[in-house]
């Protein structure tokens, strides 16, 4: 017996699979779906056997040895060739993705779980109001896998989730429960962990490449349901007897898997429902114009307009124009009115959370003689000034210098700083309200900073001002927080981006979300721009979806853009600009001779210079995604260029 096996080892540049014989031992043993050990050319490497072939007219090595007896779910094995030919991705490094890192190490032993199947008698009752228990048949009513629950915040799309779940274990039956990121929805995950104990199996960054190994194996040979709660990868998971999939927080960009081989988790996640027929939730308050729409289309929309507790109120929202600096007489960054808002909820002993989606002290460091501008020397990027350890450090690649004295090039000792971050504001709020316990939660805090680690405090009220950037507009039900103070909410508005629009409602949305949730008797909101007239920030800040959704779906079918477009983007890199135009321009001379394309010319890409040198970009429209698979596969494989397919962003 003969077996095709997808080597996780790209051997050639459109690697497929190889045919290998059965060691004498296994020759009527092995499964499709085993992992096993396998030669390759001079090396060993490990490789999934995909299919058995009886015959063979050329000579073969033999495998190795067979690493688990336990072979991966076949829904596990379709998912792999599905997503190599949707995503025009080599076998083999689709594949890899699915096994675990450090495969033929050594690890110590552990003794597995034994726990007994779940009956729904064994599972805590979970607390349903109407518009919940509604909402839970009409998701039952679909006929399609996939779903799109598109809640309010505070809704209790956690609570439907919940029952969802308890009613699949009852089924002795697995659920993976996706999430953004671990430490963004820690209160979800402690609810799943306080209702479900020892059933949840968690996966994140955190854990050491041994830990992730051990748990891979024993979710491999779980004789038990299991709850897989992580990030993206944990839908990569062997979970057998596999019978829900719900995504949290739907519209996330984490979900887009931006480094090869790129891949969308929602897309994946469908597929899989297909072939399992099985639900897959996606669960979320702001849902993406391109997912709404499709869930319209095919009638698979679940909506819940009303908030879970009864007394949730709707908050008061004061939209402040940063124009007006009549409004600005106490402070250059707050307006009097939030200020004042402050002074009386330190009074109350309520909470106040200041929202900026802007890291760092000053986004620019300028001579005012000259213009000089400190910029990344490998990101071509403008440096944020840090006033704490009064440094300059690019937030795309982590350089860092200290902040000159004079300007390099023309020596004048003008050097300001323009723009503000968090840190600015936490020290300007220091200065106003003195002795008062702040805290700056966002992507500059260390381990022991995070909001992560400090949640309890957080939740209880410790700290009396919270400010931050995304890390604190999602997830969070904080019982005495009072006001959301958004310090300038446009801030995302100006990016060359089709889904600029879509960023900034989704965070303003998700922002109104934190107050009013009917843990006190008030909420009020202090909304400061330079565009007060904008649509966009007009639905965000009322969490008016359909708003937002009439308007957008409109500009996105003028722009030929998803849904109505699909969309791919490809981008050239090279050490010298020059080379990179050189190369950019050869692939649009190929692309545009191809039908039913829409191409933009070559252009710089937002982030025109990195590490790896200057990247030039074309994107590529088109109604049919088979025009664009077809063009980018006749592209030549000598210039150094990636691509991806339905990019959430062209950023």
């Amino acid at each position: 017996m003969f077996y095709e096996v997808i080597p996780i080892l790209l051997f050639r540049e459109n690697g497929t699979t190889l045919t290998y014989s059965a060691p004498e031992a296994d020759s009527s043993s092995l499964q499709i779906g085993q992992i096993v050990e396998i030669p390759l050319g001079r090396r060993k490497t490990y490789g999934i056997i995909i299919k058995k072939v009886k015959k063979v007219d050329f000579a073969t090595k033999s495998i190795s040895r067979v690493i688990y007896d336990t072979p991966l779910p076949k829904y596990i094995i379709d998912a792999i060739r599905w997503l190599s030919d949707y995503y025009a991705v080599p076998l083999p490094l689709v594949a890899k993705l699915f096994l675990p890192q450090g495969l033929g190490k050594k690890r110590r032993k552990i003794t597995a779980s034994s726990n007994p199947g779940i009956s729904s008698e064994d599972l805590p009752a979970v607390p349903l109001n109407a518009s919940q228990k509604k909402a839970i048949t009409e998701l039952k009513n679909i006929s399609t896998p996939t779903k799109l629950l598109h809640g309010i915040t505070g809704s209790g799309k956690t609570n439907i989730y919940l029952q969802l779940t308890k009613e699949t274990l009852a089924q002795d039956k697995s659920v993976v429960l996706l999430v953004p990121e671990i430490a963004l929805t820690s209160q979800l995950v402690q609810i799943f962990e306080k209702t479900f104990g020892g059933r949840v199996v968690l996966l994140h960054s955190q854990k050491t490449e041994a830990e992730r190994h051990r748990i891979w194996e024993e979710i491999l040979n779980a004789s038990y349901p299991q709850i897989i709660i992580g990030p993206r990868s944990a839908l990569l998971s062997p979970v057998k007897n596999l019978g829900l999939i719900i995504i949290d927080e739907a519209h996330e960009d984490s979900y887009f898997q931006d480094n090869t081989p790129k891949y969308s988790a929602l897309r994946l996640a469908s597929f899989i429902a297909n072939v399992q027929q099985i639900p897959c939730v996606l669960g979320t308050a702001t849902p993406t114009v391109a997912d709404y729409y499709l869930a319209k289309v095919k009638k698979s929309l679940v909506v819940l307009k009303n908030k879970a507790k009864s007394t949730a109120i709707t908050p008061k929202i004061k939209l402040i124009d940063i124009k007006d600096r009549a409004s600005f007489t106490r402070n250059r960054y707050f307006a009097d009115a939030l200020l004042d808002a402050i002074s009386k909820n330190l009074q109350l002993d309520q909470q106040t959370l200041i929202f900026h989606n802007r890291r760092g002290s000053a986004p620019l460091t300028i001579c005012e003689k000259c213009g000089w501008q400190a910029l990344c020397p490998n990101c071509y990027l403008p440096l944020n000034l840090h006033s704490d350890s009064y440094s300059l450090i690019c937030h795309t690649c982590g350089y860092t210098t200290k902040v000159p004295t004079a300007c390099p090039d023309c020596g004048h000792p003008s050097i300001i700083h323009k723009g503000f971050g968090t840190k600015l504001l936490e020290a300007e709020l220091n200065k106003l309200f003195k002795n008062v316990k702040i805290g700056r939660f966002d992507a500059d805090n260390s381990k022991e900073e995070t909001l992560n680690a400090n949640y309890e405090q957080v939740k209880n009220g410790d700290y009396s001002i919270i400010i931050g950037t995304q890390a604190i507009a999602k997830g969070l039900d904080l019982p005495r927080l009072a006001t959301v103070g958004v310090v300038q909410a446009d801030t995302g508005l100006s990016l060359p981006d089709f889904s600029a629009e879509e960023k900034t409602f989704e965070l303003l949305s998700q922002v109104m979300g934190r107050i009013g949730r009917g843990h006190i008797d008030t909420a009020e909101a202090f909304i400061q721009t330079y565009q007060p007239d904008n649509q966009v920030i007009k639905a965000g800040i009322k969490s008016d979806y359909d708003m937002f959704y009439k308007y957008a779906i409109s500009r996105r079918k003028i722009g030929h853009f998803p849904p109505f477009y699909y969309l791919a983007k490809v981008t050239v890199t090279y050490k010298t600009e020059a080379i990179a135009i050189k190369h950019a321009r050869t692939l649009y001379g190929m692309l545009k001779n191809n039908s039913g394309l829409y191409l933009s010319s070559p252009t710089p890409a937002f982030h025109e210079r990195t590490s790896s040198g200057y990247n030039w970009q074309i994107t590529l429209r088109a109604k049919s995604r088979k025009n664009i698979l077809e063009a980018i596969a006749q592209l030549p494989k000598n210039i150094n260029y990636h691509i991806a397919l339905d990019p959430p962003s062209l950023l």
